[in-house]
């Protein structure tokens, strides 16, 4: 297992991802001053957010099911629990954006090659 996000479970058979990217961010207020610089002062945490791209090699690695699910789950608007291959909770996790990118077609039109990009945003 690479990554599980709730039931799913990202390893070679499902969304093998080969580039993982996480982005963290921290709030700030501002308050304007006259004649002097803007104060900021902190605020807590920002947003965190990861991005996950791969290929598709249906029959050999991943599969369009594994697409469909992410749909599936997308769909519900929920949030879900996100571990990583150590069985380490990061955090809720709801799903931003899924991007299919298909190519290297068959004569009955499937794709025997496809990229994807899957985001997803904290929650809490």
């Amino acid at each position: 297992m690479m990554m599980s996000l709730d039931t799913f479970i990202f390893e070679i058979g499902t969304l093998p991802y080969q580039q993982l990217e996480e982005t963290w961010g921290w709030r700030y207020g501002k308050s304007d001053r006259f004649g002097a610089r803007a104060a900021a002062q902190y605020l807590g945490p920002g947003d965190q957010t990861m991005r996950m791209t791969g290929r598709l090699y249906p029959g050999f690695a991943g599969s369009y099911s594994s697409i469909a699910r992410i749909r599936e789950l997308a769909d519900d608007g929920k949030s879900y629990s996100m571990l990583n291959g150590r069985q380490e909770v990061l955090g809720q996790f709801f799903i931003r954006s899924l991007g299919l990118s298909s190519d290297t077609f068959l004569v009955d039109g499937f794709a025997r090659k496809a990229d994807f990009t899957l985001e997803l945003e904290r929650a809490e």
